[in-house]
């Protein structure tokens, strides 16, 4: 039975955030709020976990494209490799932000990763989100929390989320009433940026 935790999203309170990273740290899976969607995560260095969310979706950790929620741009050169400034830019002009931005991958990747040519990355503009990264001290690997109702596609409501995942994950955090649009996703690992899916951000940032 999982573990049903409010915070607040304006001022996240220090220990509950403590209390959830000591859960990652252990090789838990959270559902947890972001500036989209609920999300499904894990800590980035736990094959374990990862492994857990990859039978709960149905695929195989090797095929799962999952992505890395990142506290910041500071660290994202232990995972991609380097990038160029008007790149860089467009980064920091969209991040944080509702943006899932396609980059090709460093050889620092972890080891479940090692073989990915690009990766996934991710700033929400969300405190709780950005918070939980930077307690932990290393990305988040986080795929959406999906419905079987197409026509609901999202669930919102934290309370429906706990009821339907409670025996599935450690922790669902009650960060208030989630979005229904996933991030726009920008692959920007090509000579050319390419929208491969518009979302809730503005795809013109590029």
């Amino acid at each position: 039975m999982a573990e049903f935790i409010k915070i607040y999203e304006q001022n996240p309170n220090p220990k509950e955030i403590d209390k959830v990273v000591s859960i990652l740290r252990k090789g838990g899976l959270i559902i947890y709020p972001t500036d989209t969607v609920y999300g499904l995560g894990c800590d980035i260095r736990s094959t374990k976990a990862m492994e857990k969310i990859a039978r709960i979706k149905g695929i195989k950790l090797e095929k799962a494209y999952w992505s890395f929620i990142c506290a910041d741009l500071s660290n994202l050169s232990d995972y991609v490799r380097q990038l160029d400034t008007p790149i860089f830019k467009i980064l920091k002009r969209a991040l944080p932000g509702p943006y899932t931005f396609v980059l090709p991958g460093s050889s620092k990747l972890p080891k479940d990763f090692k073989k990915r040519k690009t990766v996934g990355i991710r700033v929400p503009d969300n405190n709780i989100a950005r918070a939980l990264v930077e307690g932990l001290g290393n990305p988040i690997v986080s795929t959406s929390i999906r419905d079987e109702d197409e026509l609901l596609e999202y669930t919102t409501d934290p309370e429906l989320i706990f009821e339907k995942w409670n025996n599935l994950v450690d922790i669902v955090i009650d960060g208030g009433y989630g979005g229904n649009i996933g991030s726009t996703v920008i692959d920007l690992s090509g000579d050319v940026p390419e929208v491969l899916r518009v979302g809730k951000g503005d795809p013109d940032i590029i």
